[in-house]
């Protein structure tokens, strides 16, 4: 099995065990973290693709696409937990109810 196979694979998983824990947990840090998680998945994903066919040297394109995925997921996050800070002072719990009201 070739190397950029192997990572595809990788990527592939983690991005599918990331959106199984944003589907199965109620708590908001766990979905922030899966979200996290699955971002990491897709920038495995993309980087694996980078090889070029009989050239050494990568294709850069998406390696600065990769850099600039982890910058703005680094300010998704902020906002997020910003987010759960705010909902968990105002209600009290660490999760969103369901319940219309």
């Amino acid at each position: 099995m070739k190397t950029t196979m192997l990572f595809s694979i990788a990527g592939i998983a983690v991005f599918f065990i990331g959106l199984y824990c944003l589907m199965a947990y109620r708590h908001l840090l766990k979905k922030i973290i899966a979200v996290n998680v699955m971002g990491t998945g897709v920038f495995l994903f993309i980087v694996s693709i980078a090889a070029r066919a009989n050239i050494l040297q990568p294709d850069p394109v998406p390696h600065a696409m990769v850099l600039t995925g982890i910058v703005v997921t680094v300010s998704a996050t902020a906002f997020g937990l910003a987010l759960f800070k705010r909902i968990y002072y105002e209600t009290g719990k660490p999760y969103l109810d369901n319940e219309d009201k």
